[in-house]
């Protein structure tokens, strides 16, 4: 693999369950695919349910993902300093919205955050390594096994990628072209590295790469 990102699935799950002791289903905010996620001075959003994407917008107009944040996941205006931040549902998802003054109030909340906020740190670290790849196919190839490693569901055939992902989308992470990302992408499944199921979700099936 050109990278394999370490997720600690123990501790997401334990974040997951003190939010559920800690907040009730009153709280949560519920959005469809696709909507805009507003950003507050003073609060922290949690994914509890779905994905949403991080965009900013570059000086020349351009819409660079930034990550992604799934389940037990935080984002928010206070854990950002990127200007032109926008943050947009990929899923039904639901959220809930925790003030900056209660996470200092709850040591263990706080913990917890400090925890999920460091995995988001470690996705971060992993979107720049692979801008330091020489050939777009392993960036592509990298950026696709972040995605499976971090958030694929296993199956027969290797890790299924439930989220929808465009080539666009691909290509303003790895700062590149929409053009060229299918054309790596078509390479790929080829290879047989990368699938399509029934319902057209990406299969990564990690098959050793070609020499």
């Amino acid at each position: 693999m050109v990278f394999t990102p370490a997720r600690d699935a123990s501790r997401s799950d334990g974040f997951r369950d003190l939010l559920e002791a800690n907040y009730n289903s009153n709280n949560l905010v519920h959005l469809s695919a696709g909507s805009s996620v507003p950003l507050l001075k003073n609060s922290v959003w949690l994914v509890v349910r779905g994905m949403v994407k991080l965009t900013a917008i570059s000086i020349q107009g351009d819409e660079l993902l930034l990550g992604l944040a799934g389940a037990g996941e935080p984002f928010g205006d206070p854990l950002t300093q990127v200007e032109a931040y926008a943050v947009v549902t990929m899923a039904d998802t639901d959220l809930l919205c925790i003030s900056c003054e209660a996470i200092s109030r709850e040591p263990a909340l706080a913990l917890g955050l400090l925890q999920a906020v460091g995995q988001r740190y470690r996705q971060s670290e992993a979107l720049l390594a692979l801008l330091g790849l020489r050939r777009i196919e392993e960036r592509v190839r990298g950026f696709l096994e972040l995605m499976a490693t971090s958030y694929g569901q296993p199956c027969e055939q290797g890790l299924r990628l439930n989220l929808k992902l465009t080539h666009q989308d691909i290509a303003s992470a790895l700062s590149t072209t929409r053009v060229t990302v299918t054309r790596v992408l078509v390479a790929l499944r080829e290879e047989g590295w990368l699938q399509l199921d029934s319902q057209r979700r990406l299969v990564i099936s990690f098959l050793p790469q070609r020499r």
